[in-house]
């Protein structure tokens, strides 16, 4: 085989479990969002089955869940049968995934989790199969054929109950009001991680970057400034560099519409006096939170004394348009 037919083949599989996920789209109806619902009121845990290829992806999902606020484990069925069904109590809720539907030891555990009053939920793509007539809601992941010649090895059936399982996921992010200070708590390592349990003095731009005024600039040498640092706004101190405002660029296009000849005026008759600030020791999980609560982006960096030391942006604490260095303190 030369390297033509493989880029060809590589790319006829991609499409094919591309356009595998696509048509899912038309079947998340009602008994997706129930199975949302019902997973949001359990009171215990999300409880995922499933064998071979069924099962890798149902250890997938349950790690998705977890690490987003969705207490899951994985039962493996034919663990089950030999005492591992004893981890299920009637609070929780089953997913068990099968894209034919008639794996036995599955639906063994299916059986017997029915008569524990445990609501089951099925990932499946044979609507009329013994898994499927076993469950509550029956979550359709069934897929033309699979990226297999054979059509033997789970390829696109896979991929597709992954996929389902990441839009339940999510879903829930959003039921349950999932934030990135939440996930912080799951993801203790990792880039996102160091970022949010990093203080805000490791992260706040400070020095010669800062975009800062006095009080007595007029606007367009502030403007100047703005357009020179590019930051979208100028923090405006005294000369003994207190907090006194900041002028941001939405400000400054309500002037161009509503106010006429403010150019060489002073900026304090134009800024936002007593601008939103915290202080350096606070933690970045409680910035961004704190920012969410305003839904502003950017905060004033002060001390005690309200003497500007700084100041921080979402975007760049989260490595959005650029990737910020931190130093984690100690």
């Amino acid at each position: 085989m030369n390297h033509d037919e493989s880029i060809r083949q590589a790319k006829e599989v991609l499409q094919l479990e591309a356009e595998s996920i696509l048509h899912l789209i038309d079947r998340v109806g009602e008994e997706f969002a129930q199975a949302v619902e019902l997973i949001y009121r359990c009171k215990g845990r999300v409880i995922i089955a499933g064998l071979g290829k069924s099962g890798l992806i149902g250890r997938k999902i349950v790690a998705t869940l977890t690490s987003t606020g969705t207490q899951a484990l994985f039962l493996h069925p034919v663990e089950g049968l030999h005492g591992d069904l004893g981890i299920v109590t009637k609070d929780d809720v089953l997913i068990a995934i099968s894209h034919g539907g008639e794996t036995d030891e599955l639906n063994m555990i299916v059986d017997s989790i029915r008569g524990i009053g445990v609501p089951r939920i099925a990932f499946t793509g044979n609507l009329t199969s013994t898994l499927a007539r076993s469950c509550d809601i029956v979550i359709d992941v069934g897929v033309a054929r699979e990226a297999c010649p054979f059509g033997l090895a789970p390829t696109s059936s896979s991929t597709a109950a992954l996929a389902m399982g990441d839009a339940l996921a999510v879903a829930l992010i959003h039921r349950n009001h999932f934030q990135e200070k939440d996930f912080f708590k799951f993801h203790p390592g990792g880039s996102l991680g160091a970022r949010l349990r990093a203080k805000v003095r490791d992260v706040m731009i400070s020095g010669t970057q800062i975009p800062r005024v006095f009080e007595d600039t007029i606007i367009l040498d502030a403007i100047r400034k703005m357009d020179e640092q590019n930051k979208g706004f100028v923090i405006v101190v005294d000369r003994t560099e207190t907090l006194l405002g900041i002028l941001t660029d939405g400000d400054v296009r309500r002037l161009v519409r509503c106010q006429k000849n403010f150019l060489d005026q002073k900026i304090d008759a134009f800024m936002t006096r007593s601008p939103k600030t915290i202080q350096e020791d606070v933690s970045v999980a409680q910035a961004i939170e704190y920012m969410q609560q305003k839904e502003i982006t950017t905060l004033v960096v002060t001390d005690e004394m309200a003497h500007l030391k700084g100041y921080i942006h979402l975007h760049d604490i989260l490595g959005r348009g650029g990737t910020l260095k931190i130093t984690l303190s100690e």
